[in-house]
């Protein structure tokens, strides 16, 4: 009998063909966050950032780098914060054409990814993004089903076991996010943002306008950016729910989820 991984490992083979070879560029830039410590995945993390841990033969910057492309973006805003210069080092030797801009959050120590957000407002305000996490593991195919979404904006979500420290998410009748935030109801909750978001343009000039307030007049620069998302909600700005659950992805938060992602990501991946 055939294993399923191999009718896994064929299919996503050929997908990765056919964009890598048929996928024109998009008018889309990836933002993406990556300047925390990470102080829990220490000491993996003394003498690196997060996003430069390897899992199998790349590391997650380099995954997400090539999911994006494979996809057809090709701008890209990196907000770094955390022995900044090994990222900046890494992407310009390792993608030398590609057309990246740094941004550095000189407060990391003392701000949330909140402020790395407000930080790429230059870049970002009044465009057409997709904003990543930076320390997700995750299947190309996730990228690819957010682009194809009919809605401008889309938030990826994985229906898992939930507990206390996911960032959870309950949806309205209509399949978009009512509430998102790592204390709302267990019970009520849909699953667990993974951390990837499309945004419209004019999605990014309304969160703009409310991270201006609530980091120059309120001083809410060390949460969670998704309580901006949350603000957002009742200003009748919101995101539709897509279901990547059948696609691996997983946080890296902890050594115990940087060795647990070693043994679960899928060989087609690795």
């Amino acid at each position: 009998m055939e294993h399923p991984l191999d009718f896994y490992h064929f299919t996503y083979i050929y997908n990765i063909y056919i964009i890598y070879f048929y996928t024109p560029p998009i008018n889309m830039k990836a933002i993406i966050l990556a300047a925390g410590i990470a102080s829990r995945l220490r000491p993996l993390t003394n003498d690196r950032p997060k996003c430069l841990l390897e899992i199998g033969n790349k590391c997650l910057l380099q995954r997400t780098f090539d999911a994006l492309i494979a996809n057809g973006i090709n701008q890209f805003v990196v907000v770094t914060g955390y022995l900044h210069t090994l990222i900046e080092d890494f992407l310009t030797r390792s993608y030398p054409t590609l057309n990246i801009t740094f941004i550095h959050n000189e407060r990391y120590a003392s701000t949330n990814n909140i402020y790395s957000l407000w930080l790429a407002q230059p870049a970002a305000e009044g465009e057409d993004i997709l904003l990543l996490d930076s320390d997700i593991l995750f299947d190309p195919a996730i990228v690819t089903r957010l682009l194809q979404s009919p809605y401008p904006d889309t938030l990826a979500l994985n229906n898992h076991p939930l507990g206390e420290e996911e960032m959870k998410i309950i949806p309205d009748t209509q399949g978009r996010v009512k509430e998102i935030s790592k204390t709302c109801s267990i019970e009520q909750a849909a699953g667990e943002s993974i951390g990837i978001e499309r945004m419209s343009s004019t999605y990014t000039r309304a969160l703009y306008a409310e991270l201006q307030q609530m980091i120059q007049q309120e001083g809410l620069d060390n949460i969670f950016y998704e309580r901006a998302f949350e603000r957002l909600i009742p200003q009748g700005h919101t995101f539709h729910i897509l279901d990547t659950t059948d696609l691996f992805s997983t946080e890296l938060d902890t050594v115990e989820d940087f060795n647990s992602a070693k043994q679960l990501i899928p060989s087609a991946l690795y």
